[in-house]
């Protein structure tokens, strides 16, 4: 068993250990509840116990903050590792919350940034280039979208060890930036929530009772109170379900799936 404070410091064995986990079985364990937490822990398990010992209650205590909700663009998704594992490795224990905050914080903006280049505009540039050059019967196109797909491993594979080495600066030498970096981040993260409540909800009222003799459209009734009212009344309702004791984000997926069915089949929800 190593000593939990043996100081370790991650190498470059370390730094590909992680790249080859990152790689081919970071979403492996993606789920429902906490979608890619197993992941990201599973990447950084090896290192967590040479920093921390086998069996440690550090060991333990780290585990279960790594298995907490996580999900970001899988391109982007090392960068957050890198820094995790840089203020880990230079405070253990104590950079628990910091550790927290930035994954929260980060999260939501890489997953925005990094899906919409490296998962939509990217393979449409690029597969609708070589899909147009195969059609014709050039065979290049096979080989611009391999080497575009290429370059994007490369690109994930080199990220990690630029963020640690930035992590490291940022924990070392620049601890009020990071602090300044982690309330940026999750005030960002904040913004990327609500435009998203307004995105992508796309349900409103569309019962229109009438009362006495005249209709009343209740969706531009609340229109003009707040646009996207029940799309933000739906996703309190469900931040509520999840305070509930033995509540869990499956169970809360299961209820407002069958209120949206039953209200739709009743006419009084629809979709926008």
């Amino acid at each position: 068993m190593m000593n939990s404070n043996s100081n370790y410091k991650i190498t470059d064995a370390d730094i590909k250990q992680i790249n080859k986990r990152s790689l081919f079985a970071f979403q492996l364990g993606w789920n429902y509840e906490r979608m890619q937490n197993s992941g990201y822990l599973y990447t950084i398990l090896p290192q967590l116990r040479k920093m921390y010992g086998d069996g440690t209650p550090e060991l333990k205590e780290m585990m279960k903050a790594h298995v907490q909700f996580f999900n970001t663009s899988p391109f982007f998704n090392t960068i957050v590792t890198g820094i995790d594992l840089a203020i880990e490795e230079n405070e253990g224990i104590k950079g628990k919350e910091s550790v927290n905050g930035l994954k929260v914080g980060l999260m939501g903006p890489f997953a925005a940034i990094g899906d919409s280049i490296f998962a939509a505009l990217i393979p449409a540039v690029f597969g609708a280039l070589a899909a147009a050059m195969a059609k014709e019967g050039n065979p290049t196109g096979l080989f611009i979208w391999v080497l575009a797909n290429i370059a994007i491993c490369v690109f994930r594979w080199k990220q990690l060890h630029f963020a640690y080495e930035k992590g490291v600066s940022l924990v070392t030498e620049m601890r009020d930036t990071l602090n300044a970096l982690t309330d940026a981040a999750t005030v960002l993260g904040v913004f990327m929530v609500g435009a998203l409540v307004a995105t992508m909800i796309n349900v409103k009222f569309g019962w229109v009772p009438n009362i006495g003799g005249v209709s009343v459209n209740i969706q531009n009734d609340l229109d003009m109170i707040i646009p996207k009212l029940l799309p933000a009344a739906i996703v309190g309702f469900v931040y509520w379900l999840l305070g509930k004791k033995n509540m869990t984000s499956t169970k809360a997926i299961l209820i407002v799936l069958v209120l949206c069915v039953v209200l739709g089949g009743l006419g009084v929800l629809t979709k926008a």
